[in-house]
């Protein structure tokens, strides 16, 4: 199949590999730029852990000057993709809930029960839901140390295979850069055929912004393991 990956251009190269792998022709359209806010204000010692939902917080923790100060805490990921990045960071004490932001304050939940210090949840300037809805009983600061920006155009060869109709696929890891697919595929006249082909979704909340697309496909967990699956089975 002829697949359209949407993710930034970061989290795209892993992917584009392992769809290749699978004997897939890939166009990249990054619709998202990750900028990391390096001067991110924890507040004051101290704190019981950190808990992260985007290996893009893992990677804004990389270069944040107080990252020596974090390294010796507990890390717990929503995903194996984001609990990689944490030790790829320096992180040694990493635990993976295997899932999403509820499988995350689950996993808080059982680890930190009790505890008095705080959590530093790290995430972006544009939240899908405050892990703090769904996590209480813990102390939870929320500090945003990276936000995604916006393509203001579709990357040409990405606009050329809708234009051409040539897409089977279009996978999408977000519901900010689902929503951008929309918006820059409208702004060029071709709304129509961005929606032809299959949307893979990695959640029911990214699908409800492909709404009126005749093919949302999701996949069974959050996570791209599943998401390929998907893939691998049509």
């Amino acid at each position: 199949m002829r697949l359209l990956v949407t993710r930034p251009e970061d989290e795209a190269l892993r992917t584009v590999k392992a769809l290749r792998a699978l004997g897939h022709e890939v166009i990249v359209a990054p619709l998202l730029r990750i900028e990391y806010i390096r001067g991110a204000d924890f507040g004051p010692l101290p704190w019981a852990g950190i808990l992260i939902t985007s290996a893009n917080a893992a990677r804004a923790l990389a270069l944040h000057p107080r990252k020596k100060e974090l390294l010796a805490l507990p890390l717990l990921a929503a995903g194996d993709h984001s609990a990689a990045a944490a030790r790829a960071a320096g992180f040694t004490d990493v635990t993976s809930a295997g899932g999403d932001a509820t499988d995350l304050a689950r996993a808080a939940a059982a680890r930190f029960a009790g505890s008095s210090a705080a959590l530093l949840y790290l995430a972006g300037a544009d939240r899908a839901r405050e892990l703090t809805d769904i996590l209480r009983g813990l102390h939870v600061r929320t500090i945003t140390v990276y936000r995604a920006v916006k393509a203001e155009r579709l990357p040409p060869a990405a606009q050329s295979a809708l234009a051409a109709g040539t897409l089977d696929g279009v996978l999408h890891y977000s519901r900010r850069s689902a929503e951008a697919y929309l918006a820059l595929a409208e702004a060029a006249g071709l709304r129509e055929k961005a929606l032809a082909p299959r949307q893979y979704c990695l959640s029911a909340r990214i699908a409800e912004a492909l709404a009126d697309a005749p093919c949302v496909l999701i996949a069974e967990r959050p996570t791209e393991p599943a998401l390929l699956h998907l893939i691998g089975d049509r």
